[in-house]
């Protein structure tokens, strides 16, 4: 499965002719996107904050419980907006293939040198810091019409308004989390396939994450080549910001794909 996998996103990485991420003229050009987080440090928390952020752990009987509380908690950090920051950020333009991921990299320099070329139709773009990161975004994002995501109107749209917020950094598009029932300008796989959670936590559309779907569905997994979501801290603290965006393209072209499922099987259901 996992040579499945990597000759996919082999595939889609030869689809253009070399150039950056771009966008069509006409019609309804449609951005699909992913975002990897990661929590930032405790020193960044005054004594105040550390008291709220830890506070149910410190209700527990005993000390023990009190310790796996506050691990359970830190686990949550890079699901925050507010306790983490955006380390990568995988787009592709769902028309014509082409592609851009925009990364952080303490190696900006020597990553720059070697990564900001292009590789088939996908830009592998260092990025010095995270507002220079999302800076970039918002400016691919002002020139599509609308957004395919899996779960971002529950996180990755959300995370990107509050950071953008708090770093000062220009939002170009505030509509991507309007009327719900609708799939523009944001089509939210994960609302598509569970039918705007129609039947609850456990009933017939309950809602999967996206290798269960992929593998459901015959796609190949973001996840075969060993890599999730919850190995994003421990690579960067590592310096493996390559491997951070792989994996975050990964999940962009399983996204896309699975896209096409809802499109050409799903899509005007009521």
């Amino acid at each position: 499965m996992w040579l499945l996998s990597w000759l996919l996103l082999r595939l889609l990485l030869r689809l253009g002719d070399g150039a950056p991420l771009t966008y069509k003229t006409g019609g309804m050009p449609r951005l699909v996107f992913d975002i990897e987080t990661s929590a930032v440090g405790l020193e960044h928390f005054d004594d105040v904050q550390q008291e709220y952020l830890f506070r149910e752990a410190e209700r527990q009987p005993t000390e023990d419980d009190k310790a796996r509380k506050r691990a359970e908690i830190s686990q949550q950090f890079s699901l925050w907006p507010f306790t983490a920051q955006v380390v990568c950020i995988a787009m592709i333009n769902a028309d014509s293939g082409k592609g851009q991921v925009l990364y952080q990299s303490d190696d900006f320099d020597e990553e720059a040198l070697e990564s900001a070329d292009t590789e088939g139709s996908v830009e592998f773009a260092p990025q010095v810091d995270e507002v220079e990161l999302l800076t970039a975004f918002w400016d691919v994002a002002k020139r599509y019409d609308s957004i395919v995501t899996f779960n971002g109107r529950g996180f990755d749209v959300p995370f990107l308004y509050l950071r953008s917020a708090l770093l000062n950094v220009p939002i170009t598009r505030k509509d991507w989390l309007g009327y719900r029932y609708q799939t523009e300008p944001h089509c939210d796989l994960a609302e598509q396939f569970t039918f705007y959670n129609v039947s609850g936590r456990e009933g017939a559309a309950r809602k999967f994450n996206l290798d269960f779907y992929c593998k459901a569905f015959g796609i190949p997994s973001p996840k075969a080549m060993g890599i999730s979501g919850m190995d994003v801290g421990s690579l960067l603290a590592e310096g493996r910001h390559r491997d951070i965006a792989e994996y975050c393209l990964r999940d962009v072209v399983a996204t896309v794909e699975l896209h096409k499922v809802w499109e050409e099987r799903l899509k005007g259901i009521k």
